[in-house]
Formats: C-alpha cells, structure tokens, sequence
C-alpha cells in the first residue's frame, strides 16, 4: 500500500498547515536521530516523517497528492502532472544565501531526493509533447554540524566552514537562527549524474560563560558593589557587540532588571529582542571599615511580611 503522509503524521486530510507542523514538530522531537543514537528505526521513522512533512507543508505538492496527481515521494502517479516547480520546493531550513525556506527545524533530509523530474514539457504548434521522461538521480547530501557562539548567533556573525572538498566558504547566518536550525549548501554534496548534492548545515549554538538565551532576548548576571547600589552610577556591561556603559538607579536591590533595547537575537523579520541585566550585590567577604559604618544601625523594615507567618 502506497504510503500516506497523513497517516505518517498522525493528521487527518483537511487539517491546516499549522496542525501539521505540530504534528511534525512533536515527532521530530522524539525521533531526532541525535536523541536516538542507538536506535537506527527511530532514524528511519524520523526519516519517513520529514519526507511526510516535506510533501504536505509545499501548498501545490499537498494539493497535487489530495488530488491523486502525486505520490508521497512527489512522482506522478498516472498521467497527471508534470512535476514541475524548482528542484527542493516544500524543504525546510535555510539556504547559506539568507533564502528562507519553509521554518526553521533541523532535520536530516539526506534522504530526500530533489529534482527528480524537469519542468513542464513544451507545447508546440502540433500540441503537447507529454510527460518529461525522468531524469538521472543527483548525487547525495553531506552532513555537515556547525559550533557558533551564542553572541555570534544573537549578531549573525559571518562564520567559516570547511567543506569535505577541503575548501573553505563563509556562511551568513539566517535571521532567527536557533540551535538545530538547518542551512543549505545548493551544490556542495556529493557528485551524481544529475548534478551534485546538497551540504546540509546544521547549527549548533554553544552555551556561552555569563550569557543565556531567553527566546530573542539576552539575559547576564551583572556583580555590583554596595556602593553601587546604595548610589547608582554608571557602570560597565558586556554586551554581544561589545561593552556599553549602563545607568544603575540609586537604591538597586539585588534582582532588579534593566533593559538594553536591541541587544538580543535577531528574530526573523529583521528586528532585535533585547539584553537583560539583572543586578546582583555582592558584599566584601570581610571589610572591617564596612561593620564599623553600620556598627548600631539596623533596617527595622519588614521586607518578609508579602511572605505570610
């Protein structure tokens, strides 16, 4: 029995595209071959369901399978179609040009071939020609597993990799880039008959010393003195393009948070989330000038009394 993408996803026909890719993000998740190390069937079931999610998230291909036009692997089924639209339509990721293609989830698609059959056939004087003849088999993707430091990833810093043909390209990050997303090489696989491959670059974000990431935001820690605190002043912060000088209110307590506009992630349409500062007081470990100072005085504020008892 020929394979039903829906079946595969758990969806039934008529569902919207964003049920789809629920569906297809949950089982990704737990099929993930880097989750699966030691369980070559959850490869080839992640495998199977990437080529399901590939096939139904392309608008035109659902509508050509739906009509029985197409297959899951989008071969013509009969005498319909011509398998037209360009070779790698529905694939998800990103091209290393900044294209975006359809999401931004990593997923293994060397397994999936592209290109399989040309362009609509030409309509002469004398009527159409037909079905395009299939075409020779392109060469295979090559994996390819990128490290990117998180301040190069919330910049969209340019970054370097060497390819298995031993040549080396710079890749621009794509805005909303996220750890696992995919970039693709058009090209930079292995050769075929029908052409080369695809490299498939996927992104790995490495945890940073002081930073975290926080959706599009930047979150850090930032030490102050007591003094600092008590009198305000400006005071140095690293942020992912460099140090700026930040603006602490008199009286800080220790978790408050300020803001740094634009100084976070790039999201997908262009724009940045922003840098978050949270203060934290840290007191001398022994200052004996410090107890002399408040040697008598005590704060009498209740600051517990919200908690109750």
């Amino acid at each position: 029995m020929a394979k039903d993408p829906y079946s595969i996803l758990g969806v039934s026909r008529g569902v919207s595209e964003k049920e789809i890719k629920s569906a297809y993000r949950t089982l990704a998740k737990e099929l993930h071959p880097d989750a699966n190390k030691d369980n070559p069937k959850a490869t080839e079931r992640f495998s199977e369901v990437t080529q399901a999610y590939d096939l139904l998230s392309d608008k035109d291909k659902r509508a050509q399978f739906d009509r029985g036009e197409v297959d899951i692997d989008g071969n013509p089924t009969g005498g319909f179609g011509f398998g037209g639209g360009r070779p790698g339509a529905g694939q998800r990721g990103f091209r290393a040009d900044g294209f975006e293609g359809v999401g931004g989830e990593s997923a293994d698609l060397g397994d999936i071939f592209e290109g399989l059959f040309g362009g609509r056939g030409g309509m002469g004087a004398g009527g159409a020609r037909g079905r395009q003849a299939r075409t020779a088999p392109r060469g295979a993707n090559v994996q390819y597993r990128l490290g990117v430091s998180l301040t190069d990833a919330a910049t969209l810093a340019k970054q370097r990799i060497t390819l298995a043909d031993g040549k080396t390209i710079d890749l621009k990050l794509p805005a909303g880039v996220e750890d696992g997303t995919q970039m693709r090489l058009s090209g930079k696989g292995e050769a075929g008959p029908g052409g080369a491959g695809d490299g498939l670059v996927t992104i790995q974000i490495n945890p940073h010393p002081f930073f975290r990431r926080e959706g599009n935001n930047l979150r850090l820690d930032l030490p102050i003195t007591l003094d600092e605190a008590l009198n305000g002043g400006k005071v140095k912060v690293p942020t992912a393009e460099g140090a700026v000088m930040l603006s602490v209110p008199p009286s800080s307590s220790s978790g408050k948070v300020l803001r740094l506009k634009g100084k976070g992630f790039t999201r997908k349409g262009g724009s940045r989330g922003d840098q978050l500062v949270a203060l934290e007081i840290v007191l001398p470990e022994s200052d004996q000038d410090l107890a002399d100072r408040l040697d008598g005085w005590r704060d009498t504020r209740d600051v517990r009394s919200h908690l109750g008892g």
